[in-house]
């Protein structure tokens, strides 16, 4: 299963539709960009030794059980959603959500703007439970070696190339649609 798959299927899509006000097909649409666009800024910014070293700190302040046995939105800190939103993209943030929201059947900028900052916190929560389950153990956890860097780059295979579970649709893939955004958080 891909990480987007994985990160999908925890979330309660019914719920999600409800919290945003719109149908349930259009929520996971959403989801099945915003996910990936969250996973390929992380690891935009993980690629600089500074950025890595930073949502390493992040990770370990997120609790992996948010997400296990599936989402409960109540839980959800928007809040900080919007901090972490905010750090991956940095000033292409506004841009992101404008290339998101003009996919086809997403729902537009402004859905995409509220969802985002819901799934931060699951996409974080999800990363801490990986690196706690990590083979070398949290001890040795996302600072250590490559640490996170390796560890998304092990995980998104192929999700911003447009492979299986994490493509824009037609064409090239999440990657050819956000450009050199993804790269544009603060490290």
């Amino acid at each position: 299963m891909s990480a987007v798959e994985e990160i999908l299927s925890r979330i309660p899509m019914a719920d999600l539709a409800a919290q945003l006000g719109v149908d349930e097909a259009t929520a996971e649409r959403a989801a099945r960009q915003a996910v990936p666009a969250l996973l390929g800024g992380i690891q935009a910014n993980t690629d600089d030794p500074g950025g890595a070293s930073s949502f390493a700190r992040a990770v370990d302040k997120h609790d992996g059980a948010l997400v296990d046995g599936g989402v409960d939105l109540r839980q959800v800190d928007a809040t900080d959603g919007n901090k972490i939103v905010g750090h991956v993209f940095g000033p292409q943030r506004a841009e992101v959500v404008q290339t998101l929201g003009g996919i086809g059947g997403v729902g537009g900028k402004e859905l995409i703007a509220k969802l985002l900052p819901i799934l931060a916190p699951i996409v974080m929560s999800w990363l801490a439970g990986k690196l706690s389950g990590n083979a070398a153990g949290p001890a040795a956890g996302p600072a250590a070696g490559g640490g996170i860097g390796d560890l998304l780059g092990g995980l998104l295979g192929s999700v911003l190339s447009g492979g299986a579970g994490g493509g824009a649709g037609a064409g090239g893939g999440l990657g050819d649609l956000l450009g050199g955004l993804l790269g544009g958080g603060r490290k």
